[in-house]
């Protein structure tokens, strides 16, 4: 009922003769990560289920952890994990809200439901995390063609929300649906240790990419190559935005590499977050050379031994931060250091909790995508 509720509550839409005479001004407006904030899709945790063992998955983790998971897959969370993460995702739902931005949800699914195509077939994920699944260019939203089986069909869980968007006047696309043999992934892939040459899962079989790897700075995109991004995905965007934007890529020193929002994040015009342990800052793209550089602090270990067992991410999580302005933060409450930071930069941190989202993917960013920020399309680089 809740999810229908929300799914609702947008502008109504108007009647054909109104749609006739008055343009369609899109909801949909979104260049970068710091104009100021106005409305925002959240994530949903109803309906969780653990991810399939397949080794796009399971690669980012330990070989222990993706022996459980490849037990435990297609079966819900365990009702103590959602309920704890529930209770801080509602939280940070109502901070949002208190600073006036409009919230939108997904339907909730049953993700246990088995899909397929011809050549596979797979149980779901989750849709807490909007922010792989599609990203926003200025006035048009774009499905990305995800690499994990289990979320093929993820953006559906969406479609009330994009379809109320394409109505009012925005663009949606979506990127060619990948066909996800076997011949996209490397057989005999291994993660490479450190010292050895770097190496990735995904071959270039097709163009597949999460949106989570990229970040936007007006006409200026930043990527990481990662293991659930190829190159041809990279290609396929850079064609489809056409001569007015440029692509640059972030090498990432992560042996591991799957999203860009715990490695790179943009603060502000001229300002930067980099991981130093990801990061070379002298290999940085030359457009950036009159940008200020900001070091993530080392996090401290969260003292919660479960969290460490079940988090899908790692420790550099106190990174993923939500801007909300060029100025105002939502920040993980337990990553003091970065608090203490953002602070010193001159931003205006806003703690909050979302801890207990780590096992379904995420932190701030992850959970959301930025759907309207008052601001126009500018270049930031020149």
């Amino acid at each position: 009922m809740e999810a229908a509720k929300e799914a609702d509550s947008g502008p109504a839409q108007p009647a054909a003769s109104e749609e006739a005479s008055e343009p369609l001004v899109s909801p949909v407006n979104s260049h970068n990560e710091w104009d100021p904030l106005e409305e925002i899709i959240v994530g949903r945790l109803d309906g969780a289920t653990i991810p399939s063992g397949h080794p796009v998955v399971t690669c980012n983790i330990p070989p222990w952890a993706a022996r459980v998971q490849g037990l435990a897959a297609g079966f819900r969370y365990p009702r103590f994990l959602i309920e704890r993460a529930q209770q801080e995702l509602d939280q940070f739902i109502a901070l949002l809200r208190s600073l006036d931005v409009t919230v939108r949800r997904p339907d909730a699914v049953d993700h246990r439901r088995r899909f397929g195509t011809p050549d596979w077939s797979s149980r779901g994920f989750c849709n807490t995390c909007p922010r792989d699944s599609m990203l926003v260019i200025g006035d048009e939203i774009i499905e990305t063609p995800m690499a994990w089986p289990c979320r093929y069909f993820e953006t559906h869980s969406y479609r009330t929300v994009l379809k109320d968007y394409f109505r009012r006047g925005a663009r949606w696309t979506a990127a060619p649906k990948p066909q996800l043999t076997d011949e996209l992934f490397e057989a005999d892939f291994r993660v490479p240790e450190a010292g050895e040459p770097m190496r990735h899962l995904l071959t270039e079989f097709e163009p597949v990419f999460d949106a989570a790897d990229f970040v936007r700075a007006g006409r200026d995109l930043f990527v990481t190559r990662s293991n659930v991004t190829n190159r041809m995905g990279i290609d396929w965007l850079r064609r489809h935005l056409g001569p007015g934007y440029r692509v640059h890529e972030i090498e990432s020193r992560c042996r591991t590499p799957m999203h860009i929002d715990t490695t790179f994040v943009l603060l502000a015009p001229g300002k930067v977050l980099v991981n130093p342990e990801y990061v070379d800052v002298d290999r940085l793209p030359d457009v950036l050379g009159s940008w200020d550089v900001l070091i993530a602090p080392e996090p401290r270990p969260i003292d919660d031994r479960l969290l460490r067992v079940t988090s899908m991410c790692g420790k550099w999580l106190s990174m993923n931060i939500l801007m909300i302005d060029e100025k105002r933060v939502v920040a993980e409450r337990h990553h003091t250091e970065m608090l203490r930071a953002l602070e010193k930069w001159g931003f205006e941190p806003i703690p909050c909790d979302l801890l207990h989202y780590a096992p379904f993917g995420g932190s701030f960013h992850c959970a959301t995508l930025d759907i309207r920020r008052r601001g126009t399309l500018e270049s930031y680089t020149d």
